[in-house]
């Protein structure tokens, strides 16, 4: 008796290939997801502060030190200024 190609495929190793494949599909389905997910949520620079801006204008030399304490001070409310 001879078999056809499905009976073949589908009761002999042939549902190892599928499953398989099945699986390769599914996990680069995933893989793919989770990684445009992470690189959308973490492909952002993170927003600087008033007090980074200063300290990087500090640094590159644009303001004193004298300047630099009271920008500080006006930022965090603690200057003179109403």
């Amino acid at each position: 008796m001879t078999h056809g190609v499905w009976n073949d495929w589908y009761f002999g190793w042939g549902w190892f290939l599928w499953f398989g494949i099945l699986m390769l599909a599914f996990s680069s389905v995933g893989n793919w997801g989770y990684t445009y997910r992470v690189h959308r949520f973490t492909g952002r620079s993170p927003r600087k502060g008033a007090f980074d801006i200063l300290d990087e204008r500090y640094a590159r030399g644009e303001i004193t030190r004298a300047q630099l304490g009271e920008m500080k001070a006006a930022i965090s409310g603690e200057g003179g200024q109403p």
